[in-house]
């Protein structure tokens, strides 16, 4: 007799563990799935930021190479004399400069 009790025990020890191991292993499963997908969520945010600072990156790059030839050009006296002339209106000696307004250009302040 005491082999039908314990047989009817097992059923009901079974039955509460399953009452408390399926909402604890969905529980667990839920949070690692959230986690997991918080990480892909900070991936794909990284990736974008890479892809702007790459073109960031390449924008300084060119505008780095630009005034790379400003510098190689200023370090020509005869450029410089050149610019000084027509971006400030300096003359050599004997020369005179003639200066027309454009009409259509705005006037600086």
């Amino acid at each position: 007799m005491s082999k039908k009790v314990v047989k009817k025990l097992r059923p009901k020890k079974n039955k509460a563990r399953l009452v408390f191991l399926v909402p604890a292993a969905s529980i667990l499963s839920l949070l690692m799935v959230i986690s997991i997908g918080s990480y892909w969520v900070q991936i794909a945010n990284k990736y974008q930021e890479k892809r702007y600072l790459d073109k960031k990156m390449i924008e300084l790059k060119e505008k780095e190479d630009e005034l790379q030839v400003d510098v190689n050009k200023l370090q020509d006296p005869d450029y410089i004399a050149r610019y000084a002339r027509e971006k400030y209106g300096f003359s050599k000696v004997g020369e005179f400069i003639l200066m027309f307004k454009n009409p259509n250009q705005e006037t600086e302040e």
